[in-house]
């Protein structure tokens, strides 16, 4: 179902792919928008390893809820960190796309402990993200990517 990279010499192993869900911090999610037209969407997100699952949160109305009301099926995008290698000019990027579909977390123990894994990703203690989370708690809405496919890929900008 899934395409197989045409590039495939520049292709990244799973495990990195996965490093890079863990350590960068922000994502595009692409949705089927309103009309039929790609809907992106830069967001903050937590990858659990546990589970496999990449965690969003944000507000219970918008577009991209109305978006995910009428298709389920998303892909969700993050580039690496790029590097350069001495003497040359140009930077090795890493991307990483995972293909796959959200639903909401409907359980609301599992909904804060989610939005709390997220912000100790951001926030720089722990007590900061218990403030913001005592505030929002009833507000905040969970999304769970389960990812049917990923694939990651390294270029050299040149």
């Amino acid at each position: 179902m899934f395409r197989a990279m045409r590039r495939i010499k520049q292709q990244v192993s799973q495990e990195e792919c996965i490093s890079i869900l863990k350590s960068e911090k922000r994502g595009v999610l692409a949705v089927l928008g309103d009309g039929g037209y790609p809907y992106t969407i830069p967001l903050d997100f937590f990858y659990d390893e546990s589970d496999g699952k990449i965690y969003f949160h944000g507000a219970k109305e918008g577009h991209k809820i109305d978006a995910l009301a009428k298709c389920d099926k998303v892909s969700f995008c993050v580039l690496g960190k790029d590097n350069q290698k001495d003497g040359d000019w140009a930077s090795y990027v890493t991307s990483v796309i995972a293909f796959g579909r959200i639903a909401s977390v409907t359980d609301k123990e599992k909904t804060l402990e989610k939005v709390r894994q997220i912000g100790l990703k951001y926030y720089p203690n722990a007590e900061d993200v218990e403030k913001v989370l005592e505030q929002t708690k009833d507000r905040v809405l969970c999304l769970a990517l389960s990812i049917e496919h990923i694939t990651g890929k390294r270029v050299h900008e040149k």
